[in-house]
């Protein structure tokens, strides 16, 4: 039969938590479905004269010609389901999100195609447990036609759908009219946003509530120094304390992408600290994590927990934004959107992908000249240019990286990732590493549990030769943020024991660092000198050969290492193992 087109109303339906019911007691959860359909949905869907296009293993999608009989049969089940589940234990029910979407569609054989379909299925993504969400279409055709009060979730940008879609929540409990005007929502900031609600006291101690609401303001603070989020002030999160809250309402009231929240609980001198990350468009985890200490200096354990609270949060919300942003139309990028695409790029250490990214952060700037963050990640593409060998003319390119991260602190002076970028890329390029260190030292005052921040600091001082600061500066970035990729830290660890003849130790950490990067040089270049200085000259040589896969230049000239002890030290092996004169 051939494709033909027409406007119809799509419902799409799932049931919430379906792997785990089916993972709890599969033949049970089989049989209470089909059941369910057969007394409940298929009824309902057959009573408002909708066409069940197809069931899948936990939902179905069905076509119909009005979208106010769609909308009553959504809350026909809905209503239906909440009393057939009102016996039924929390962990076992059987519960339907549910979208509806007004849009062409095309039918082919008896199945429906087309972003009328996929809309509703990302409405349909978006309810909750028990809820229905519809799209501004279908709401236009039925807000003054049904009984129902609606909620607006403003604008959603969906998977896969060009442009934001309007969604409004059905609020099942409240039909009066005078119920059914929308509700504000406050738009999203034009930076990350997020709130930090009040720890549940699970400790059965009223006395607890002091620590664990200390807790929260602790980590306010500490997120508060990153510059690039915006945080919502202690006495807006603290309404919601005592309450059970919703998420994506909590997102919506207040205006934020991103939501924290956990627990503290205390056993005897101990107490256990839990946190977890939600995104409050989708009501998607991002992270989560506990946190165990003793109560002898609650002040300590509040301070230890926020800054590695902080510390581990600010990149999985760049990890979270760079994704967001990935998914957005490229005919609507703005200079913000440009530079998240590019900085996946400019620390992946490869070719092709920093120049795609210094290209990318060339576009931002001809969007805002004076943005900061977009001049200062640019000037770390010429020094990884630089370092790498991957530019023919190193003065020009040192010259425009050193100019990009002088305007960078120009513009952005408070911003602790802007100061830190170019104060890496200054003390790499310039002449006074003293004054680099100022200035990483400044970035880490803005904002003490910038991980990043500290794992420049390290490098920063191995150039200055200062290999005890910077192992534990290095440490410190791996303990505010432990799972992130070690391999920079690693190879910053295996060059301060070379530098201090622990030459052994330096391998291992090198050894290790290859392993999760392996087109890192300085990587390479470390460890033969090290083989070479152990004596192991076959190992050494071997590793020079893979370096050579890599870059044509094996012994740099290395300048930014302003010890000259060390750095002969250094060269001195890597030239023993390339076979070159002392």
């Amino acid at each position: 039969m051939a494709a033909t087109r027409r406007l119809a109303a799509i419902l799409a339906a799932d049931v919430a938590g379906y792997s785990r019911l089916m993972g709890a007691d599969e033949e049970a959860t089989h049989a209470a479905l089909k059941e369910l359909r057969r007394a409940i949905t298929d009824p309902k869907i057959d009573q408002r004269h909708g066409r069940i296009v197809k069931n899948t293993g936990d939902g179905m999608l069905v076509e119909f010609a009005s979208v106010v009989d769609a909308v009553r049969c959504a809350v026909d089940v809905q209503r239906a389901m909440a009393e057939a589940n009102a016996d039924v234990s929390a962990d076992r029910r059987i519960e339907f999100r549910i979208g509806i979407n007004l849009g062409d569609i095309i039918i082919e054989d008896q199945d429906i195609f087309g972003d009328g379909v996929n809309i509703a299925a990302r409405l349909e993504a978006l309810a909750e447990p028990g809820g229905i969400c519809v799209s501004g279409s279908a709401h236009e055709q039925v807000r003054d036609k049904l009984d129902i009060a609606f909620e607006d979730m403003g604008e959603q940008q969906v998977k896969n759908i060009a442009r934001p879609v309007r969604v409004y929540r059905i609020r099942l409990g409240e039909i009066s009219p005078a119920a059914a005007s929308p509700i504000a929502v406050l738009a999203l900031p034009d930076k990350p946003s997020i709130a930090v609600l009040p720890f549940a006291n699970m400790s059965g101690d009223p006395e607890q509530e002091y620590f664990a609401d200390g807790m929260v303001e602790e980590i306010i603070t500490a997120l508060s120094r990153i510059r690039w989020l915006f945080v919502i002030a202690r006495n807006s999160s603290f309404t919601y304390k005592g309450k059970a809250v919703d998420v994506k309402q909590v997102g919506r009231e207040l205006g934020v992408r991103y939501v924290l929240e956990g627990s503290v609980r205390k056993a005897g001198g101990r107490v256990r600290i839990t946190a977890q990350l939600i995104d409050a468009l989708t009501g998607t985890h991002l992270w989560a994590d506990r946190f165990d200490g003793s109560l002898e200096d609650v002040f300590d354990l509040q301070d230890k927990v926020a800054i590695s609270v902080a510390g581990v949060i600010e990149p999985t919300l760049q990890a979270a934004e760079i994704r967001r942003s990935s998914e957005r139309p490229t005919s609507d990028l703005t200079a913000y959107d440009l530079y998240l695409r590019a900085s996946p790029n400019a620390f992946s250490w490869e070719k092709d992908r920093v120049v795609e990214a210094r290209e990318l952060l060339s576009q931002a700037l001809h969007h805002d000249p004076a943005y900061g963050p977009a001049l200062a990640l640019k000037a770390w593409c010429y020094l990884l240019l630089d370092v790498n060998d991957w530019t023919e003319n190193r003065e020009t390119n040192r010259r425009d990286g050193i100019a990009l991260a002088r305007g960078a602190l120009q513009i952005t002076a408070d911003e602790p990732n802007v100061v830190a970028n170019a104060a890496f890329v200054l003390g790499y390029f310039g002449e006074d590493i003293d004054a680099a260190k100022r200035l990483i030292e400044r970035a880490l005052s803005l904002n003490p549990s910038f991980a990043f921040g500290w794992l420049l600091s390290g490098f920063l001082n191995l150039w200055a030769g200062e290999a005890d600061i910077a192992t534990e500066h290095l440490e410190t970035s791996l303990r505010l943020n432990p799972r992130d990729r070690r391999a920079f830290h690693l190879t910053g660890l295996g060059i301060a024991h070379c530098f201090s003849r622990r030459f052994g130790e330096a391998v291992e950490n090198l050894l290790v660092s290859l392993e999760e990067l392996p087109s890192y040089v300085a990587t390479y270049r470390f460890l033969a000198s090290c083989y070479a200085h152990l004596g192991r000259l076959e190992e050494a040589q071997e590793v020079v050969r893979r370096l050579r896969s890599l870059t044509p230049v094996v012994v740099p000239v290395a300048t930014f290492y302003r010890n000259a002890q060390q750095r002969e030290l250094y060269l001195s092996g890597l030239r023993l193992a390339a076979g070159e004169p002392s």
